[in-house]
């Protein structure tokens, strides 16, 4: 098989042209923490970095050291002065402090969608206005959870945090599983909502005005405003149609700054990192991922594997320390002298006691006390002459051993053979594989660790 391209992190973080990086994938793959790991890295090597995240287990702000994320990107104490790879360090590489050698620095905020709106409102209607859309029921309804209003406001504050210019670079990092596709849908699905025929029949009687208005909706909507009347709710559905005339001349604004975003993302200054586990429903959707934004024509920089196990001895099979284990567990394997091993013809069956004593040998138990079966001390009343390194003790722990690995080589080759399947699949896509840790992410330490795996991973081809 050819060789899989190798997906080069820190060059995308060190290009001042690269302006967004968007994380996307399913759900539980380590987004969030692959998000705030490259914030940290790109802060440290000299970028001014701002990290949105959408996802609301808000894990971000722990693994920060913020207390709490909001709508306000917040500093992040502790960023080290390093620079790119290769620059020399200047006295701020020392110290702790909050700015890279090239005035790197790092904020973070969580995506409150109630608020971004409550923003937009204030910011694009005159106060009395304002005042009537914020304390409109429906509006209050829609702000705080309304089907794709997150994924707009998503949109709506990268746009804002893109045209502030305060940061040359924003990380996002989008909602998990399919729904990120809605990141990307919510222009469309905008358009498609203020364009339709129900926005269009509401607007109608603001755009007439006054008591020609109310005739109007009094005579052509009597029947439609009846039966939805009796669904709804007459309040609901007044405070709907006042809420579809107070925002009439808003709603072009939206869709305006929802389609620049877009383009936005398409531009060359966008990177997206889809982001996957090892295992075959991450991949999947990872593909998914793949195949939309090539459709979408978004630039798509590769593919993060997160999560992947290794071992430092793969020259011993699964097969062949399953059947070591086997063998030491029935017996059949002794010590003939230092670094000798033999192989018995059958278990030992003798009951009687070892008669071998710490004197034979201190340093070690004798070849006769290795070869003793388990029964023969029990272990309800150990001797005390029992070496707590005896052979069956030995013997068991090292079969144990044996089976843990030979578990560890099952996991790697269902890894293995999951991604060759999206590899085979997806020639093109370039991969960087993250080695698992042994513990949770909660600390800049742990992020810088991520971060070093992000940029110096096992290349496997």
């Amino acid at each position: 098989m050819d060789a899989v391209p190798f997906l080069k992190i820190d060059p995308i973080l060190d290009d001042r042209d690269t302006r967004i990086i968007v994380c996307c994938g399913a759900g539980g793959v380590g987004k969030t923490t692959t998000a705030a790991a490259l914030g940290v890295r790109a802060a440290e090597r000299g970028r001014r970095v701002v990290v949105l995240t959408i996802d609301p287990a808000r894990r971000l702000a722990q693994s920060m050291g913020i207390d709490a994320l909001d709508n306000t990107p917040r500093r992040v104490d502790g960023i080290k002065g390093s620079g790119p790879a290769g620059a020399s360090r200047g006295d701020s590489g020392e110290g702790g402090g909050d700015r890279g050698e090239g005035g790197g620095e790092l904020h973070a905020m969580m995506l409150d969608m109630k608020r971004t709106f409550d923003e937009i409102v204030e910011a694009h209607a005159e106060p009395a206005r304002a005042r009537a859309i914020l304390e409109n029921p429906f509006y209050q309804s829609l702000s705080a959870g309304f089907a794709g209003t997150q994924e707009y406001m998503a949109m709506e504050k990268l746009g804002q945090l893109r045209a502030r210019d305060e940061w040359d670079l924003i990380v996002v990092d989008t909602p998990p599983s399919r729904s990120a596709l809605d990141f990307l849908d919510a222009p469309k699905r905008l358009g498609s909502f203020l364009d339709g025929k129900f926005i269009k029949l509401l607007m109608a009687p603001a755009k007439v005005g006054g008591r020609a208005g109310m005739k109007f909706l009094n005579v052509g909507m009597s029947m439609m405003t009846g039966t939805l009347g009796k669904l709804l709710g007459g309040q609901f559905l007044g405070d709907v149609q006042t809420f579809v005339a107070a925002m009439d001349t808003m709603f072009g604004g939206f869709r305006t700054r929802a389609d620049a975003t877009y383009r936005l993302l398409q531009a060359p200054g966008t990177a997206f990192l889809v982001v996957a586990s090892p295992e075959r429903d991450a991949l999947r959707e990872a593909a998914y991922f793949v195949e939309r934004l090539a459709a979408e024509g978004m630039p798509l920089a590769g593919l993060v594997l997160n999560r992947v196990h290794g071992s430092g001895a793969e020259r011993l099979s699964a097969e062949r320390a399953r059947a070591a284990a086997e063998n030491l567990e029935e017996g059949r394997i002794v010590d003939q002298g230092p670094g000798k091993t033999g192989v018995r013809g059958a278990p030992a069956t003798s009951s009687e006691p070892s008669h071998a004593t710490a004197a034979d040998s201190p340093a070690r138990p004798s070849a006769a006390s290795e070869a003793a079966p388990t029964a023969d001390v029990p272990e309800e009343h150990p001797s005390e002459d029992t070496d707590p390194g005896s052979a069956p003790d030995i013997a068991r722990l090292t079969a144990g051993l044996l089976r843990l690995h030979a578990e560890r080589m099952r996991v790697l080759t269902r890894e293995q053979r999951t991604r060759d399947r999206f590899t085979a699949l997806h020639p093109e896509v370039a991969v960087t594989e993250v080695a698992a840790l042994p513990g949770d992410v909660h600390d800049l330490a742990g992020l810088r660790a991520i971060g070093e795996r992000l940029s110096s991973p096992r290349e496997r081809s």
